[in-house]
């Protein structure tokens, strides 16, 4: 079978392409485990039951033992997994309902694994904004979600409340609710500060429009309850605020990267310090980030550089605005790499990005050495590229 597509341009036009660049393989488990010197987490996505009788856009049809087959996949390359949140379609296609139960089965399979790092998205995306929601329904919120996932034995990641977001009048609302959920939690948590181009819904957080003037505010509630702060993802898609506010967290209070178009360089860090890693497009290029960060614990630097740097294109494709559409791109990585069996999406999210979109995908894939096997890869590309007219 030959390998050459055709793959649709801008303008119209459509060019003959091959991939020609070989995999990566996916590094093999060291006996011991892996040991890195960064944590790193990888934000998974959830594989939906494409056989399941009901409306996409509104019922929850989840592939239990292809979404867990795939965390077992993550934690096989040494990465930690990240459960329920955004890039599972956290808030858009997966409720709170939804996210319970893959707490639970995601809980059950980590169980089984000495060397599972897992953690799961806490919030309030059971609570729906409105007018008449105030401060203390949001913090009665989070009560319940962190309840839930403390009950499962999980360890918190504290996400952004898009009921918060609505009710605050200004930063003093957000001190009166962190401090309280920070002041009950029984272990350390990661705190999530996802920036409006993720969602929308969270524009203004911490109480400011002005993203320095916001991490005024944050920084302080973090380092005042540091001892109940395992540390902070932060997800601005700018390296410079992120580097400063990494320098201005307590000691004790870790910085997790969540800036998917400038990863390389905050996890290589500086004399300074450094970002540790949690990543939604971990979930697409697993192999590399593994094989890149083993590098980085071998105090190689520049061949950790040469695994990354390929992918940072990749990325920052996937992720371009609307960035809130970066799971399709994901999903879609996971279908071509034979992780699941179609490319559908929870909500119909699949339909999100163009197929010029998706063919550049295709591209960036091929550069990053992503394809983990190029011929299955071709033939599910050519299959989409069918449903619009490109035989």
């Amino acid at each position: 079978m030959t390998r050459s597509l055709r793959l649709p341009m801008a303008g119209g036009t459509v060019a003959d392409f091959t991939p020609i660049n070989a995999p990566l393989s996916a590094p093999l488990k060291p006996a011991g485990g892996h040991r890195f010197n960064r944590v790193a987490y990888a934000a998974a996505h959830v594989v939906v039951d494409p056989f399941a009788d009901n409306d996409p856009w509104l019922d929850r049809n989840i592939d239990w033992e292809r979404t867990i087959a795939f965390r077992e996949y993550l934690w096989d390359l040494g990465l930690g997994v990240a459960e329920a949140m955004d890039t599972a379609q956290r808030g858009m296609g997966l409720d709170w309902a939804g996210a319970k139960e893959l707490i639970a089965h995601a809980q059950s399979a980590a169980r089984g694994r000495p060397d599972a790092m897992i953690a799961y998205g806490a919030g309030t995306d059971h609570l729906p904004p409105g007018p008449d929601v105030t401060i203390d329904d949001v913090i009665r919120a989070y009560e319940e979600q962190v309840a839930y996932v403390e009950g499962q034995g999980g360890r918190i990641i504290l996400m952004a409340s898009r009921a918060l977001a609505a009710a605050a009048k200004g930063p003093d609302d957000y001190v009166r609710v962190y401090d309280r959920i920070l002041g009950q939690v029984k272990e350390p948590v990661m705190i999530h500060w996802l920036g409006s181009m993720f969602d929308p819904a969270l524009a203004g957080y911490w109480g400011s429009t002005d993203d320095m003037q916001a991490m005024e505010t944050a920084v302080a509630i973090i380092n005042r309850n540091a001892a109940k702060v395992d540390g902070v993802k932060i997800s601005l898609l700018s390296a410079e605020k992120e580097i400063v506010m990494r320098r201005r967290l307590h000691p004790s209070v870790k910085m997790y990267t969540g800036d998917d178009f400038n990863y390389a360089e905050l996890i290589a860090g500086d004399e300074q310090g450094y970002s540790h890693a949690l990543l939604g497009i971990f979930d697409a290029i697993g192999p590399a980030a593994s094989a890149a960060l083993a590098k980085l614990a071998d105090n190689d630097l520049d061949a950790f550089h040469q695994i990354l740097a390929p992918t940072v294109p990749l990325s920052r494709h996937i992720f371009k605005a609307p960035t809130r559409f970066y799971k399709t791109g994901v999903v879609f990585l996971a279908y071509l790499n034979g992780f699941q069996d179609h490319f559908q999406m929870l909500g119909g999210q699949q339909s999100t990005r163009s197929i010029l979109h998706l063919s550049e995908l295709f591209r960036l894939a091929d550069a990053a050495r992503v394809l983990r096997d190029p011929d299955l890869a071709v033939r599910r590309m050519k299959t989409i590229l069918a449903t619009v007219g490109i035989e």
